[in-house]
């Protein structure tokens, strides 16, 4: 276990202002703020130490029958649809028999091209969030809901114009997917979830066979900073013992993504102070003050002081997108109301629980049905007792540079959650040489964002105007970064 009392002073800011973001449009985040919560108490029992790929996985004897599951899985019509010419599926995978564990999962293939698009999965973080909830019905999905909670409509930026996508609901006890067994709920934690997502890909490939082989990229945003390179680490460990490529993965994208615990934390409070949310004495304060080392035990009266400030500093701000507006009426509406495509509605989690709730929808998607006292939820409340949870991934990422694996970090630039300071400093700490230095990139003659390449190809990009959920506040752009991170195109340097 590694020492994390140092943490545990900081609660008071990090928590208490949350609780002026409780609604179904940022439950993802706040399910992070809740690890975090339990992870820096004093008697905390999660386990901090370094990530270790799930022992003893058979690819044989976790393989189950796959006859015919594809056809029954096929997706004929969901409730208000428009018209669209690509085939969708949605069923149940079982990632552990003798448990009765099973991970629902939603899959588009691509628009055009599926024969030769490579295949995306999608995972959202929390954890506990659902990747139906947030990556396919409010980012990066075909469809959105809209404000009558009864009908769709099209994402002009959806990914899979580029890639054949797939999103699964994980661990156990999150959207659709569900146990057997009552103490799976309650043993969850970045492993187990690891192990379960690529016992799923290993069966989901069975049912869908014309996708072995396929290039495989592994995508994702927030909590998935840890769910994305655990799961990619996995099946590198597992393509290494067969001695073959059992999983053809080629690359990570993850963005505003938590992978190094103290730059996280220390790079929100440069962002907020940064972004004249704190005050200069404030920052200043908690720089002079406040004990960030390893063996702190306790803190200063000043130091406490400015955290009281800080928090009232942050009441009533979004910090998840410091400029985006809030929702102030989650009231369905009787016909739909007019949905722009620049970005998303800030109503838009009350209209997809709304819709995912609905029970001509659930049929439609092959999932189980729910019943009043369980109805599918953004992100889970069964899930109880998170076990492990590394302080850092970063030695993942030099492992995926030194395998050759294509790894882009993203930060939308308005989001303090995890904001664009964390995940520089995050990546400053690997001390790497650059490759081509820090310059803005252009869509469509527009500057989109910044970016930087390492030495090893490791590439970051910032996104103007995003939060922390970038394909939903700036699809368009973010659309353009999928497109190039797939193709392995650089992001333009707009001074040549």
């Amino acid at each position: 276990m590694v020492n994390i009392t140092h943490w545990v002073l900081f609660i008071s800011l990090l928590f208490s202002t949350f609780a002026y973001q409780i609604h179904a449009a940022n439950k993802q985040t706040q399910a992070l703020s809740l690890l975090y919560k339990a992870k820096w108490a004093g008697n905390s029992a999660i386990d901090t130490s370094h990530f270790e790929p799930p022992r003893h996985l058979n690819k044989t004897s976790l393989v189950l029958p796959q006859e015919g599951l594809k056809k029954k899985d096929k997706i004929d019509r969901l409730p208000g649809q428009p018209f669209v010419k690509f085939n969708q599926y949605g069923g149940y995978v079982t990632v552990n028999e003798s448990a009765g564990r099973a991970f629902y999962y939603y899959f588009v293939e691509a628009e055009s091209s599926k024969q030769s698009l490579p295949l995306l999965l999608w995972l959202n973080g929390g954890p506990g969030c659902s990747s139906l909830a947030y990556g396919a019905m409010q980012e990066l999905g075909p469809f959105r809901v809209n404000s009558d909670g009864k009908t769709l409509y099209r994402n002009k930026f959806a990914w899979n114009h580029v890639a054949n996508v797939l999103f699964v609901e994980s661990p156990a006890g999150v959207g659709f997917s569900y146990s057997n067994s009552s103490s799976d709920y309650q043993n969850c934690g970045d492993a187990s979830t690891a192990a379960d997502n690529y016992v799923f890909l290993l069966n989901w490939l069975e049912r869908f066979p014309e996708y072995k082989g396929r290039e495989f990229y592994i995508s994702g945003e927030s909590y998935a900073g840890h769910y994305v390179p655990q799961l990619a680490h996995t099946i590198l460990h597992y393509n290494k013992i067969a001695k073959k490529t059992l999983i053809n993965l080629k690359g990570i994208l993850i963005g505003n993504a938590v992978i190094n615990d103290y730059t996280d934390s220390i790079g929100m409070y440069d962002y907020l102070g940064s972004h004249a949310i704190l005050s200069d004495d404030t920052i200043d304060q908690i720089r002079k003050y406040c004990d960030f080392s390893s063996n702190a035990t306790t803190q200063s009266d000043e130091c406490n002081q400015a955290n009281n400030d800080a928090n009232r500093d942050l009441e009533h701000i979004n910090v998840y997108n410091i400029y985006a507006p809030s929702c102030l009426n989650e009231n369905l509406t009787s016909k739909p109301k007019r949905m722009l495509q620049g970005t998303i509605h800030p109503c838009s989690g009350y209209y997809t629980y709304a819709y995912m709730n609905r029970e001509d929808v659930q049929k439609a998607l092959n999932a189980n049905v729910t019943k009043l006292d369980h109805e599918w939820e953004l992100c889970s409340d069964i899930i109880s007792d998170w076990g492990d949870s590394p302080v850092t991934i970063i030695p993942l990422l030099k492992e995926f540079m030194q395998n050759n694996l294509r790894v882009w970090i993203f930060s939308g630039d308005t989001d303090a959650r995890v904001p664009v300071t964390s995940t520089k400093y995050s990546i400053g700490s690997m001390k790497l040489p650059i490759k081509t230095p820090w310059h803005q990139w252009l869509h469509q003659g527009e500057v989109a964002g910044f970016a930087q390449v390492y030495q090893g190809d490791l590439t970051f990009s910032t996104i103007l105007g995003a939060g922390h959920q970038v394909p939903s506040y700036k699809p368009k752009t973010a659309f353009a970064l999928v497109r190039h991170f797939l193709t392995g195109k650089p992001l333009n340097d707009s001074r040549h």
